[in-house]
């Protein structure tokens, strides 16, 4: 019996997970064409004033509307998607090497040395990472927004990574193995193996949903991206004077931010558990 057959067979949770990930993955590989198909989707260059008639209501000509300059809405939400999807993923890639791998290395490190910055990041892992962002913002500038939010989302992903590599180091099968004489590195290769097989998209999912939560913010509140590179979050804080009178500029944006950042959080559904 395959994999993907004994996953159906088992639990009915274990195949709502399935579900729910396929889902997600479905709905980030969506968002992945259009980001891909960004300037062919896009009828206008990102940031062109004057493309349609000013503050224009969502119709058949202009699906999305315009804003007061007449830029038009749906090329700008194409285009700033396509600035945070790739920010996210910049994010998101170094929250899994410091944080992810970091994690999984250090429980291999000498044991008091792991413990040791266990704690210390446990530390780091309860401060809230839009703090943590800004504070690197601060200490930088905007043009390493990716990294601060890359950086700031680490911690929690290297305490889950520690927690989850200890358990299956004192797993029973590990116990067992050790006993009977199977090299350590053998045991390596197998703990990274599963880590890899089983919590990999989840991780990759979480740590994309997070950096790009404080991505949109960070710009939202003028610590992240800079025009003319808008992303969502700052089109969203573009837009708020005229909340009220022009809803459009700022609805749909903020729309197309909640997709991606629910898509990556339904793909993180999936996770294989722990082992024996």
């Amino acid at each position: 019996m395959s994999a993907a057959e004994d996953i159906w067979s088992g639990p009915r949770e274990s195949r709502l997970r399935v579900v729910i990930s396929a889902i997600g993955l479905s709905g980030a590989g969506f968002i992945a064409v259009i980001v891909a198909l960004s300037d062919v989707i896009a009828r206008a260059p990102a940031g062109a004033v004057k493309v349609g008639p000013p503050s224009h209501v969502p119709d058949v000509m202009y699906a999305f509307g315009t804003d007061v300059l007449g830029r038009d809405i749906l090329s700008e939400t194409v285009h700033a998607l396509a600035v945070t999807f790739s920010s996210g993923l910049v994010a998101a890639a170094i929250a899994i090497v410091v944080g992810a791998v970091a994690g999984f290395a250090a429980v291999r490190a000498p044991l008091r040395l792991g413990v040791a910055l266990r704690g210390i990041v446990g530390v780091l892992g309860a401060l809230p990472v839009l703090l943590l962002a800004i504070v690197v913002v601060g200490l930088t500038s905007h043009e390493f927004a990716p990294i601060a939010a890359g950086l700031a989302a680490s911690p929690s992903i290297f305490n889950r990574s520690f927690d989850r590599a200890m358990r299956l180091a004192r797993s029973r099968h590990a116990e067992y193995a050790r006993a009977t004489g199977i090299p350590a590195s053998t045991l390596l290769r197998r703990d990274l193996v599963y880590e890899v097989r089983g919590n990999f998209i989840n991780v990759a999912g979480r740590a994309f949903a997070s950096t790009t939560i404080a991505l949109a913010t960070l710009s939202f509140l003028g610590f992240g991206a800079m025009p003319p590179h808008a992303d969502l979050g700052l089109m969203i804080a573009s837009a708020r004077a005229n909340y009220l009178e022009l809803w459009w500029p700022a609805l749909f944006p903020a729309l197309a931010l909640i997709l991606l950042i629910l898509f990556a959080r339904l793909a993180a559904a999936l996770d294989e558990g722990e082992p024996p």
